[in-house]
């Protein structure tokens, strides 16, 4: 067999693979053996067809149906005497077979690329720390009061605990309604802080039945605009907040709270985990960013293909049949989300690089302990799960990116500035 491998690109390669009829003989006397019991030829029962009338009548027939077969098995085993490792489905370029006398045929596939690693170590990064205040103590312990509380339909408006649902009307500058800028049943919670003043204003006294007008400046990134709307109010909602007794903090604690008077600390402890979560994750993801756009490297084609297939099929997932939304333009969603599959591709490749470097990779007691505590999270025995995590990469893949970014955070030069904090107008 005449292996000769060329270089198309840094990530793409071509086998050029030549048999001669001496070496591609053995895969077809195997088709041949395979064929035999399934032919029916008349005086001959069925599977006992002499195997010299077998090739006479269906020699050609089936060795010209086993060539995909013999290229399989070929491919691979040049691939894995050259230890060379293929990404993604090859593609046949080329085929010529001259029965009796040779097979030739090439086939190309992608690689990954050679990635010369700078400086992945003493990264500087920002970290933004957000103080927790009593404000934000209170807001959350509002907001628990909120999901719990009940709503009672009224025709007027009398505090801030009150929902307004109207049709708005964009208008222009003369007041005459713009067409196509209508909104039918639109929600308005006048105690949402981020709720536009002049439109909190406007409806302030609101009742049933009555139109409000409210102009205010829209501001974007780098412009503003003038908008001018029109409320006509068809229902108002009056917001019951229950007593903030030990009753309701029992209930929204699971009882890990028993008195209104402890509900504050706990709140405040859980708002500060979840901003150092935040914060951590925050850090994590610039660090990424920032990895990323220091390594230049192409990416192979097939593995930016994988990450837009996952996307897809995470559409896909969101169906209770497990279909693709209806009139989904599959090609355009493809090119609109190119840029981040190339970016996942190459963070996926440029991490298994530093992760080989600096040898870190997965144990089998790792995976053991995660075994372990996700059985008693979970409930489902310990042996069964460690036997999924063994046989399943992606468990493998998650453990090898949290140790991986437990390092690089390890070696990171981070900077922690304290947000300001915006003083509500």
């Amino acid at each position: 067999m005449d292996v000769t491998i060329n270089t198309i690109s840094e990530v793409r390669q071509e086998a050029d693979i030549r048999l001669s009829q001496d070496e591609i003989q053995p895969h077809f006397d195997k088709a041949y053996h395979k064929y035999q019991p399934k032919l029916e030829v008349k005086g001959f029962r069925k599977g006992r067809v002499p195997m010299d009338m077998v090739k006479r009548l269906y020699g050609e027939a089936i060795e010209r149906e086993a060539l995909d077969d013999v290229v399989a098995e070929v491919y691979r085993e040049a691939m894995d005497v050259r230890e060379i490792k293929p990404l993604g489905t090859p593609s046949m370029v080329d085929m010529d077979f001259k029965r009796g006398d040779h097979f030739h045929f090439k086939i190309q596939y992608d690689v990954k690329p050679v990635i010369t690693l700078g400086e992945y170590r003493g990264v500087a990064l920002e970290r933004t720390i957000h103080p927790v205040t009593d404000e934000d103590v209170q807001a959350r312990i509002k907001l628990l009061r909120q999901v719990h509380g009940t709503t009672t339909e009224v025709q007027t408006v009398t505090d801030l605990e009150h929902t307004v649902i109207g049709d708005v009307q964009e208008l222009d500058d003369a007041g005459v309604p713009i067409v196509g800028k209508r909104t039918p049943d639109a929600r308005f919670y006048l105690g949402d802080s981020s709720l536009v003043g002049e439109i909190r204003d406007a409806l302030a006294n609101a009742a049933v039945g009555e139109t409000y007008r409210a102009k205010f400046e829209s501001r974007h990134d780098d412009h503003s605009h003038a908008v001018h709307l029109a409320i006509k109010v068809n229902r108002i909602e009056k917001m019951n907040l229950p007593p903030l007794d030990a009753d309701f903090v029992k209930k929204v604690t699971d009882g890990k709270v028993e008195s209104p008077e402890e509900l504050p600390a706990r709140v405040r402890q859980d708002l500060e985990l979840r901003e150092r979560e935040l914060s951590e994750e925050t850090v994590e993801n610039d660090l990424a960013r920032e990895l990323v756009r220091m390594h230049e490297f192409p990416v192979p084609e097939s593995t930016v293909t994988t990450f837009l297939d996952a996307f897809i099929d995470d559409v896909r997932s969101k169906s209770r049949e497990r279909k693709l939304p209806k009139n989904f333009d599959e090609a355009r969603f493809r090119e609109e989300n190119r840029g981040n599959a190339v970016w996942q591709a190459k963070w996926m490749l440029l991490r298994e690089r530093i992760a080989e470097v600096e040898n870190i990779r997965v144990t089998d007691a790792e995976l053991e302990q995660l075994a372990e505590v996700e059985s008693g999270r979970t409930g489902v025995d310990k042996a069964r799960l460690l036997e999924y995590y063994r046989s399943s990469g992606a468990s493998s893949e998650r453990l090898l990116t949290s140790k991986l970014m437990a390092f690089l955070m390890s070696h990171a030069r981070i900077i922690e500035k304290v947000a300001e904090r915006k003083i509500e107008a």
